[in-house]
């Protein structure tokens, strides 16, 4: 998850991963010694907007600033 801890959107997906008991890597386009290839990144994803948190699956997928209810549906959580 490439994202920042001033955002809101961010800081809730984190709480889902927590919640529901998923791993995942948190990458802080604030923090992250490679500040210029992570900001690249999430404009790649994004078409180039700075639009966080950009999670990435282990299928290259990726969702931009996903609700609760899509991430359940992408990591297959929903009954």
């Amino acid at each position: 998850m490439y994202g920042a801890d001033w955002c809101r959107d961010c800081v809730r997906a984190e709480k889902f991963f927590v919640d529901n008991n998923i791993d995942f890597q948190k990458v802080d386009l604030e923090l992250d010694e490679n500040k210029h290839f992570v900001e690249s990144e999430v404009l790649r994803r994004n078409n180039g907007k700075k639009s966080i948190p950009v999670i990435v699956f282990d299928d290259d997928s990726h969702l931009t600033e996903p609700t609760n209810a899509q991430l359940a549906e992408k990591l297959g959580l929903l009954s």
